[in-house]
């Protein structure tokens, strides 16, 4: 049964107005992206949220919907103060769009992602549809559903399986294209796209755990790379990188200071600035673009203790150098046979293995010196029945152990402490062995999905509650490099991070919480606490909101990079249809605040291909390839392909759509 609309403020109950766009949802991941899609992009969002509290956080006294309203009134009250003031939205239009200020989000309710829900939400004449339940199973439903009800429609899925996405992006597009032949080529490519929350937001978690506080983005064959730097002493010059992606709060290490979000002001992180700005912020950090290269082809995560051979995983060392003592000792014998006896070597060593093995006849008519070999050979051979026994007993101990779960080593320092392996953290535990990043995981259920996958890299895991003392000793959080608490409970990841400052309290921690406001009181307070040491809180739905919503548009972005608390994303554009861009210089483009051009792709159109470094052979005298020193005088054509650095205000200007509406 559908709930009634929410009355912060009364929606009717069918939107007036096709081409909007419906997000479906149970977590924080629907609202925020719900928040994205109309105060950042400016477009009409019906939200469909499960009925009454959320089941698995039964302690939050709001409804799905309560909150998603608090959210939206929080939100619109703000815009509606900033148009006030002149501001536009994101679409190019003012206040006269809605005649008193933006809209807020039209919010219903339904169990399931029925039939009768998706009419109820406009589905048949919606632009897109994203369907971000945490139920892989439930999206698939709901996906095939909607594709039925309207083939057109924009689908946006959100899968953590990545093979099971590739099909299904697959089967839902020939479903498209079955249903609406002539179905133009562009609007197919971008009918259907799976994307991973965990997958988006995994880099930036990682990278939280790197020392120099780099990070990178690597999506189709291009890696991008910035780089955190502090401010330059008095009379040294800061080194500029390629460009100035961002300058950090004035105030990051004050512990009075702004919190480095949205609403920081004019003390907070500025994305983009200009040259004027970079060189008035005396005293500020910087984000600058280190490197623009070819992405190194994807390989195996490695596993904790490098490639080993296979014996070394198998038989102990002490038992490897009783073996070879043994065989020593045996070539030993089967020398001094050769040199005593005159007998050739081969059978030397034939006559000595029979004694070893007590196999020969006694050397009663031999010589004194033969009798003393064969003696001595007897005595390696009570030495090598031991042997032969314990090599069995090790080899089904590491057969037994082979699925068990590694402890941390002794003396192991310099690593990282994971708390957590469900999504998030099994994602961010595979960045990390990919970047070759020493990881010690804590985990309380046995059974969590991540558990195979650290027993598979050979990553220590200790299985306990995290709030229970002992537990992050043993995973010897006094000697490690970072902390990052990923679970699901906000409280467990706070908790642990006050514990672990308080066994160290200069720990780089960043934590994962799912509260916006919290999370800012919790950034604050502990950096007030320990101004010394880094610390960052992460939202999942804050790093993969824009991903989402700009496959809502249409597009994909290569990847999002955290300024502090603000987001900055990478995109590849085509300059045809953007005034922005075509018929402009470099230098022209630039808009402080917005977007920055970083590399160009001059690759004839026809010879793309998806990937960015790839290239068929040119088809004209005309350079390819990908270019990252470009001259500030170069003018953009229609038929470049650019990646660009944005905000998300930015990035929504330039994929803008003009919506026909048309009332029913």
């Amino acid at each position: 049964m559908l709930g009634s609309v929410s009355t912060l403020p009364q929606q009717p109950q069918r939107s007036p107005f096709s081409g909007h766009m419906v997000v479906c949802g149970d977590d924080a991941l629907a609202q925020r992206l719900a928040v994205e899609l109309r105060y950042v992009y400016g477009e009409r969002v019906t939200l469909l949220l499960p009925p009454g509290r959320d089941p698995r956080r039964p302690e939050l006294p709001l409804t799905q919907r309560g909150r998603a309203a608090t959210l939206f009134g929080r939100m619109s009250a703000a815009m509606n103060r900033n148009l006030g003031n002149g501001g536009t939205v994101a679409n190019g239009g003012t206040d006269s769009d809605t005649g008193a200020g933006l809209e807020a989000v039209r919010i219903l309710e339904a169990a399931e992602p029925s039939d009768e829900a998706f009419e109820e939400a406009g589905v048949d004449t919606a632009a897109a549809l994203a369907l971000v339940y945490d139920d892989d199973e439930r999206n698939i439903r709901a996906a095939l559903t909607a594709r039925r009800l309207n083939p057109r429609v924009r689908l946006v899925i959100r899968l953590y399986n990545r093979k099971l996405g590739q099909y299904l992006e697959t089967l839902l597009d020939q479903a498209a294209a079955v249903a609406v032949p002539g179905l133009d080529p562009t609007a197919l490519d971008t009918s259907t796209t799976v994307l991973s929350d965990a997958d988006t937001a995994a880099p930036a978690l990682a990278a939280t755990a790197l020392t120099g506080s780099s990070k990178v983005v690597q999506a189709e064959g291009l890696l991008l790379r910035a780089v955190e730097r502090t401010p330059p002493r008095q009379g040294e010059v800061a080194d500029p990188g390629l460009c100035t992606l961002a300058l950090l709060s004035s105030t990051t290490h004050d512990p009075a200071g702004a919190e480095g979000s949205d609403s920081s002001g004019a003390e907070g992180p500025q994305l983009l600035p200009d040259q004027q700005s970079v060189a008035a912020a005396t005293g500020r950090g910087t984000v600058v673009l280190e490197a623009i290269r070819e992405a190194a082809p994807d390989g195996p995560a490695p596993r904790m203790g490098g490639r080993s051979a296979p014996l070394s995983q198998i038989f102990s060392r002490r038992l490897r150098r009783s073996v070879l003592g043994v065989a020593a000792a045996v070539l030993g014998l089967a020398v001094a046979s050769t040199l005593t006896t005159g007998e050739h070597p081969l059978h030397a060593v034939y006559l000595t293995l029979l004694d070893l093995f007590a196999m020969g006849d006694p050397a009663v008519d031999d010589s004194a010196a033969r009798q003393v070999i064969q003696l001595l050979s007897g005595v390696a051979g009570l030495m090598l029945l031991p042997l032969l026994v314990a090599g069995v007993l090790e080899a089904f101990g590491s057969l037994r152990t082979a699925s068990s779960l590694r402890r941390p080593p002794r003396g192991l320092s310099g690593h990282v402490v994971l708390l957590g392996l469900g999504k998030i953290g099994t994602r961010v535990l595979v960045r990390l062995r990919e970047l070759n990043i020493p990881v010690v995981c804590v985990e309380d259920d046995p059974a969590a999905r991540g558990i195979p996958v650290a027993r598979r890299l050979q990553v220590p895991v200790v299985l306990g509650d995290v709030t229970q003392e002992g537990v992050l000793e043993a995973a010897k959080i006094q000697r490690s490099r970072a902390l990052l608490a990923l679970t699901s409970s906000d409280t467990t990841n706070l908790e642990a991070t006050l514990y672990a400052r308080s066994v160290k309290p200069d720990l780089q921690v960043a934590l994962r919480l799912f509260d916006d406001e919290f999370a800012t009181a919790v950034y604050r307070t502990l950096r007030t606490a320990h101004p010394q040491a880094l610390t960052r809180s992460r939202s999942v739905s804050h790093l993969a909101a824009p991903s989402f919503a700009v496959a809502m548009m249409g597009r994909q972005i290569l990847g999002a990079i955290p300024v502090e608390r603000k987001v900055m994303l990478f995109a590849a554009i085509k300059v045809a249809g953007h005034p922005q861009l075509e018929g402009r210089t470099v230098e022209e483009a630039f808009r402080a605040g917005a977007w920055r051009v970083l590399a160009l792709d001059a690759t004839p159109p026809e010879d793309r291909h998806q990937d960015l470094t790839t290239a068929g052979p040119s088809s004209s005298d005309r350079p390819s390839g990908l270019i990252w020193d470009l001259h500030p005088g170069y003018v953009l054509r229609p038929e470049d392909r650019v990646v660009i650095a944005a905000t998300r205000r930015g990035l929504a200007e330039l994929l803008r759509r003009r919506r026909a509406v048309t009332p029913r």
